[in-house]
């Protein structure tokens, strides 16, 4: 039933976001130091992106470092920086010969020195490949990406008049990018921890109780056939009639 096969029948999100939630818990859980959870939660995050280009997933987008991530103990920022830092040096590099896009989002200048010149380095190199687009989100926050579109479109003289939706969008961080599809978050927790707030209206959710290191294919399946059996609306009501739209906006169903 959820064979690589029968997923492929049925309709697939162009775009999965994903929060990567429960490396600390997962190595606290077996007597590890958290950033070891770190460590084996990057593992993870690159087997998905081989899954994703396996079934043919366009674009992926992690949640690899929130705004709110900076207020952790400064050991573990250092870790992670170390660790983000490791992966643009050397694994990155899979990413360009499998003809991937880099994308990254974020405060890019609140980070370090070096790994802003490395984020350069590799988003200019990957620019023309179109295979597949991955998106880290670094230092990244949604309600800080609203209020910088806000800021650029006063310093751009946008009018009120000029102003709706699509041209919002394209002064937000993703303006390349298409909205998420499909939202992916480990661990058992269920909300969107401020991320791509404006992007995910109407996205598709899934939650897991599976800590993000132990977040396999399988798991990866189970999330695309429960995306598949979804009907997206969008906010339209498909079924029933306008007395039922109704109730439904004043709360009585």
């Amino acid at each position: 039933m959820d064979s690589l096969e029968k997923i492929k029948e049925n309709n697939l999100p162009r775009h999965i976001a994903l929060i990567m939630d429960g490396n600390g818990r997962w190595a606290k859980s077996r007597g590890m130091p958290r950033i070891e959870g770190h460590r084996r939660g990057a593992t993870a995050a690159r087997n998905i992106v081989k899954f994703a280009r396996k079934y043919g997933i366009k674009y992926l987008t992690f949640f690899a470092f929130s705004s709110e991530n900076w207020l952790r103990p400064a050991n573990e920022v250092d870790a992670l920086m170390n660790m983000i830092r490791n992966y643009l040096k050397k694994d990155v590099k899979e990413l360009d010969d499998i003809n991937t896009r880099l994308h990254v989002i974020g405060e890019i200048e609140k980070l370090p020195q070096d790994i802003i010149y490395l984020i350069n380095k590799w988003q200019n190199k990957t620019k023309n490949n179109d295979s597949m687009h991955v998106v880290m989100a670094l230092s990244y926050g949604g309600r800080q990406d609203i209020i910088s579109a806000v800021k650029k479109i006063i310093e751009a003289n946008i009018t009120a008049d000029m102003l709706d939706e699509k041209v919002f969008s394209s002064f937000l961080a993703t303006k390349d990018i298409p909205e998420p599809d499909l939202l992916i978050r480990t661990s058992g927790e269920q909300r969107i921890s401020n991320f791509l707030l404006w992007q995910m209206a109407y996205t598709e959710m899934y939650f897991t109780d599976t800590y993000w290191p132990d977040f396999n294919e399988k798991d990866f399946n189970k999330a695309l056939l429960a995306y598949a059996n979804r009907e997206r609306r969008y906010g339209n009501i498909k079924d029933g009639n306008k007395d039922d739209e109704c109730k439904i906006i004043s709360g009585l169903i």
